[in-house]
């Protein structure tokens, strides 16, 4: 296997590009280890099972399909690549939940966290013939409640609204070659007020005191910037102004937006006394998010957020995206229906679906997968994992909002213990630290503290209850004070409405299991929502008569519906698990933004859906 030309696959890093890589996705070598008998690499001699990486051995498309309990795995395989006169970096995109990797016998890396990249430095251990052996070790204890998990579920049959667990590897393995001295980091922050970007660049390697980064900045066609700057420590940060043209139709083409959704193009290149050492492509946006009063802000105008709740999951391949072009279609499903936003949900989602949310214009509120048992251990583990998330995605303009914890899921005595309040207070103002350009949501839903936005969960399905519980004139009493919906209190002692915006972060729910209704004999009644309808035309009219409420509810700054696809046993998606709408987009879409269906006719099956 040689070097790999990019245009053959899906870069997996998609802001911080190089030309050549290798990817090692494919046919592994693999075998369980559930009573973790093997510690060393070397100690595998029957490999039972072929997988196909990077498929979850519980997956069908892994080629192995086992939704056992497995506490530990092991992968290996062999590749081609000569060292090359630089470096040799190993990458993985994510591997749950926690890894060692060995590169010819040699332990190169250790990582703990199922939801965050690694990689490691092999070129000390290459041999010279360029055939390389990697293994890897996984354990993933699907008893362990104080990690991380998001909706991984604990017991051995998924229930409720958790679903069949993700062992091992999950996200893309590869490797690239690069100079001694190269570019490992870049971070950009739009600076919308003044037009300008801020753009970090960090190297790595035989760092020396004469390299320099060259900073160049297209939109489109035209050169916006080519800036130069010597680094100092290996690092170089700076403020690169661009042309303010002044008035806003002019300003509008250079902003970024889901209805308008420009990037930048950049280029970096490292040198030293005038040698190229490395160079990479990027891109960025000028955009602004923000909080005024009770509203959220995009580009300094009050923007209304029309948002889906997506799980993230898919049934031949769980966690991990099908191929890229199903990520792709996901995004262009979310905006066909009506959309501007998702909330990925428990989920720290592959870059390639931010990568597409960028292009294609779809905002993003990130959202850390919780651990559902309370300690100093999982409080350490999370606090790890969400700053190496934050780190990885700070540069996509299509993220808005950070969410740390979702409806107290381990911190569950919030109203009764300091510990947990701490935890929630201590996450929420370690994410503004780390990144003090986004709104942050401590708790999402219920039992708010320290927040930026005020996250309601209510699933009541009588759109005119709903109606009439939000439509009040004093919501600091009647709502705060004296109702509670979900039957939790919206915030804690201590901490009153401020006037921060109000979201309706997730109702509806719908089930409406339309294959299962087609299968009949009762297939539907198997599967799980807040509430049920058996028909086309009374699922569309219950989703209408909720959108039109909650669109036209003055307190909501905006929603989050429930949910994008059907998940499993859940069968409240406005799509089918496989993507197929349950009604015809325009239909979905016209009852999303409260507006006439514009082809005119009531019939729902007029309307047919063509795939992407």
């Amino acid at each position: 296997m040689s070097i790999t030309d990019l245009s053959q696959f899906a870069y997996p890093r998609p802001q911080l590009v190089r030309d050549q890589w290798m990817n090692l996705n494919g046919k592994w070598r693999f075998r369980f280890d559930d009573d973790m008998r093997c510690r060393v690499q070397d100690g595998i001699t029957d490999w039972t099972h072929e997988i196909n990486v990077p498929f979850a051995p519980e997956t069908a498309m892994s080629g192995i399909g086992d939704t056992g309990f497995h506490r530990a795995c092991w992968y290996e395989r062999e590749f081609t690549l000569l060292p090359g006169a630089g470096r040799t970096i190993l990458h993985f995109g994510a591997i749950d939940y926690s890894a060692r990797v060995w590169v010819n016998g040699h332990l190169v890396a250790e990582h703990e966290g199922g939801h965050t990249p690694f990689k490691a430095d092999i070129t000390g251990v290459m041999k010279a013939d360029g055939a390389q052996l990697v293994t890897v070790f996984a354990e993933d204890d699907p008893a362990d409640l104080a990690k991380p998990r998001g909706k991984q579920d604990w017991l051995l049959e998924p229930h409720s609204i958790w679903y069949p667990r993700t062992t091992g590897i999950w996200q893309t393995v590869w490797v690239e070659q690069v100079a001694s001295t190269y570019i490992r980091g870049l971070r950009w922050t739009p600076i919308f007020e003044t037009y300008e970007i801020g753009c970090e660049v960090l190297a790595t390697g035989d760092v020396q005191e004469d390299l320099f980064v060259e900073v160049k900045i297209w939109h489109g066609d035209q050169l916006l910037a080519d800036d130069h700057y010597k680094l100092l420590g290996g690092e170089a940060s700076r403020k690169i102004a661009l042309s303010d043209p002044g008035i806003d139709d002019s300003r509008n083409e250079l902003l970024w937006s889901p209805e308008r959704p420009t990037l930048l193009d950049a280029e970096i290149t490292l040198r030293r006394n005038g040698e190229v050492l490395d160079r990479v492509t990027s891109y960025t946006a000028l955009r602004s998010v923000a909080i005024n009063r009770d509203r959220f802000m995009l580009n300094g105008r009050a923007y209304p957020l029309k948002m889906v709740l997506d799980q993230g999951y898919w049934p031949e391949s769980f966690l991990t995206a099908p191929s890229d072009a199903a990520l792709r279609r996901d995004v262009e499903l979310a905006k066909a229906m009506g959309f501007n936003g998702v909330r990925k949900h428990q989920k720290i989602e592959d870059p390639r679906y931010l990568y597409w949310a960028d292009r294609l214009g779809l905002l993003v509120w990130e959202e850390m997968p919780s651990a559902y048992r309370f300690s100093p251990k999982a409080i350490t583990r999370m606090v790890r994992e969400w700053t190496e998330a934050i780190e990885r995605d700070y540069s996509h303009p299509c993220i808005i909002v950070w969410v740390a914890f979702n409806e107290s899921w381990g911190v569950p005595n919030l109203t009764l213990t300091q510990a947990h309040r701490n935890a929630v207070e201590a996450l929420y103002h370690l994410t503004r630290t780390l990144d003090a350009t986004r709104p942050v949501i401590g708790n999402d839903g219920w039992e708010a503290s320290a927040t930026d936005i005020l996250g309601i969960h209510d699933y009541d399905s009588d759109p005119e209850k709903l109606q009439a519980r939000y439509a009040v004139s004093d919501p600091v009493r009647t709502l705060f004070d004296q109702r509670r919906p979900g039957g939790r209190i919206l915030t804690l002692d201590g901490f009153p409405h401020r006037g921060q915006p109000i979201v309706l972060t997730e109702f509806g729910g719908i089930a409406y299991d339309k294959a299962g209704a087609q299968r009949g004999a009762g297939q539907a009644e198997h599967t799980w929502g807040y509430s049920r309808r058996q028909s086309d035309e009374s699922f569309h009219d219950l989703y209408r008569r909720l959108l039109a409420v909650v669109n036209t509810t003055f307190m909501f700054s905006g929603f989050c519906y429930t949910q994008f696809a059907d998940t499993f046993q859940e069968a409240n998606g406005l799509l089918c698990a496989d993507r197929t709408p349950k009604l015809p987009l325009d239909v979905i879409s016209a009852a999303t933004r409260n507006v006439p269906l514009q082809q005119g006719g009531d019939d729902l099956h007029e309307h047919e859906f063509v795939p992407t």
